[in-house]
């Protein structure tokens, strides 16, 4: 009796394990990730704001960009400068080491995506300082290394104090002189120094105009600069 009660035992033991394993998840074999496609644009605008607006890229940055998706049939994505705009104006550095961050972002994981650098009154003294551009004789921030520039293909700025002390982009940058357009508004006092001033001409005067003169001369570089280079490492 004792000898075929521990027989029982011993099956009901293995009866039970036998059903634990059943009830147990099916392990699955290990799969090497597989890193997710991105879908890189033809064109990438890296806008900086003017002063007080809003996060995103400012009104003159939307018309900016919208006129240009309107002048292409190319894929146009936007990027707007991670930046104060305070009225203080203390946050350039910040917004130009965000604007480098960016571009070599992009040349690591979209190489062939074409870059557009621009930036309205505060926001075009951000791109002063990515391209190396001096504000009255003062030379600030950190600028885009050299090996990135070719990605770049079109600066463009609306406003930009450095107009009036120093010297525009065109003139004074020399990796990016060639593929800059800087418009001033006459009469807007942050870009213009004579009589006739008016802060709406800062403010109200570069939409819908300039932008679209500028969306034309980023359109044109787009086409004569062909697909992005290769970057070596």
């Amino acid at each position: 009796m004792g000898m075929r009660f521990v027989q029982l035992s011993s099956i009901f033991s293995t009866t039970l394990m036998a059903g634990a394993l059943l009830m147990l998840p099916a392990v699955a074999p290990r799969v090497a990730p597989v890193a997710s496609a991105y879908d890189c644009p033809d064109v990438e605008v890296i806008f900086a704001r003017g002063t007080s607006e809003p996060p995103g890229v400012g009104r003159v940055g939307r018309a900016l960009i919208d006129s240009l998706r309107q002048q292409t049939s190319k894929k146009v994505d936007e990027y707007a400068v991670n930046y104060p705009a305070g009225r203080l104006q203390l946050g350039g550095g910040d917004g130009a080491n965000d604007v480098i961050k960016r571009v070599k972002a992009a040349a690591d994981v979209c190489p062939d995506t074409q870059l557009v650098l621009g930036g309205y009154s505060q926001g075009a003294s951000v791109i002063d300082i990515v391209t190396g551009t001096q504000v009255g004789g003062i030379s600030w921030g950190n600028q885009l290394p050299a090996q990135y520039a070719d990605q770049v293909v079109a600066v463009t700025t609306f406003g930009n104090p450095a107009d009036r002390t120093g010297g525009p982009i065109s003139t004074q940058s020399a990796l990016f002189g060639s593929k800059a357009l800087d418009l001033c508004n006459p009469g807007d006092p942050i870009c213009h120094e004579g009589p006739g001033n008016e802060w709406a001409d800062h403010t109200d005067g570069y939409i819908p105009a300039m932008t679209s003169q500028a969306a034309n001369f980023i359109a044109g570089r787009l086409r004569a600069a062909g697909p992005a280079p290769t970057l070596t490492p």
